[in-house]
């Protein structure tokens, strides 16, 4: 029988983790973290959702505001509000609840957000930072998942890890954090032929496709571990005899029960461990948005705190004391550059390497820069 990765439990700890250390952000710096939520139209369960982060903000002590705008909303209408939030020092995070009406382009909208206020991690430039391993914001979802496993103590190094959907909330991010721990990982989706040959290898299978029963027990082997972040709402005539009688009382009382992608009853036997839906992944979500809401706040008081060093270093100063100041400083970049560089020339001479790399040529680097090449 499988352990259940309890995800209401991981998140609760989370928050009591992000509520201590926003007593200490609040107590250095003055201010509270600040997350904007922009919430377009009536959709019920987007109001749901957006309340419950409202909720999960205020008990971690996170400024939290919801913008409400009609459904009848241009692209631009919602450009105008981004823009504001974009430039108030109180706001760190900023989120647009999905979906949006189908008259707005909702790519625009997510890109007019600045990256270092992108609390969902969906913008272009910190989808490419986390490709490159560079400072990245990883989107709630994924780093939830990631957040789990670790806590587990599941092991992903040197793992065949086969997702299951494509997009860019979890299944893209999801692959390149696999790669990042050095699993080996596989994205297949809905379209997929013979998914069964991609999933029946898998040592870890996450599974986001939105399509009740998808992954059935032969479709998995023994131990393997299953994060499923499926949800799907079954009424009773679509139920299986085995849910039918697992979630009798969610029929009897709502009509209708919570299940993810998984077969859950007969592939739980088989795997080490698994989620449970609810319970499982979904808790996650928001307990990492407060997470990155308050990692925003942190690198928002770094730079700003950066810039008054900077600006610090050249006040008083004249024009040309300014750009004397700048060549002396890039000067002492070139011979860092240099020095570096014969560090590793040294390293490889030491490992019996082959081929010396040319030195940095200083004064061609100069005129490439004050050239602006």
């Amino acid at each position: 029988m499988a352990t259940l990765i309890n995800g209401s439990k991981i998140a609760s700890d989370i928050k009591e983790e992000v509520a201590e250390e926003i007593l200490q952000f609040e107590k250095k710096n003055g201010l509270k973290p600040g997350l904007a939520v922009i919430l377009v139209g009536e959709n019920p369960a987007s109001k749901v959702y957006v309340s419950s982060k409202g909720k999960a903000c205020e008990q971690v002590g996170i400024h939290s505001e919801t913008i409400k705008m009609d459904d009848t909303v241009s692209t631009i209408d919602i450009l105008m509000e981004i823009e504001k939030l974009n430039k108030r020092p109180d706001i760190h995070g900023i989120l647009v609840q999905l979906p949006l009406p189908p008259q707005i382009d909702v790519r625009i909208v997510l890109e007019s957000i600045a990256p270092e206020k992108d609390v969902d991690g969906f913008h272009p430039m910190n989808m490419g930072s986390l490709v490159a391993k560079q400072d990245f914001l990883v989107p709630a979802t994924p780093a939830g998942i990631m957040e789990m496993l670790k806590r587990y103590e599941v092991p992903m190094r040197g793992k065949d890890v086969t997702v299951v959907g494509h997009s860019e909330i979890v299944g893209k991010p999801m692959s390149l954090l696999f790669l990042n721990e050095w699993a080996t990982p596989t994205i297949c989706h809905v379209e997929t032929s013979d998914l069964k040959s991609h999933t029946k290898d898998a040592d870890i299978l996450v599974v986001a496709a939105g399509v009740p029963y998808l992954i059935r027990e032969d479709m998995v082997k023994e131990g393997v571990v299953v994060i499923d972040v499926g949800i799907n709402r079954i009424t009773k005539d679509k139920a299986s005899p085995e849910l039918l009688e697992w979630r009798a009382e969610d029929f009897a009382k709502k009509g209708g029960t919570l299940i993810g992608d998984v077969d859950f009853v007969n592939v739980e036997p088989k795997a080490s461990y698994i989620t449970p839906v609810p319970g499982g992944v979904g808790p996650m979500t928001i307990a990492m948005l407060l997470s990155n809401t308050l990692k925003l706040a942190r690198k928002a008081i770094r730079r700003e705190k950066e810039m008054k060093e900077c600006l610090g270093e050249f006040k008083g100063m004249s024009k040309d004391e300014i750009i004397d100041a700048y060549d002396d400083m890039v000067d002492k970049l070139f011979a860092r550059v240099n020095e570096m560089q014969d560090q590793i020339d040294k390293m490889q001479k030491e490992k019996g390497g082959n081929g010396k790399p040319a030195k940095v040529d200083v004064k061609k680097m100069e005129e490439m820069i004050t050239s602006g090449k």
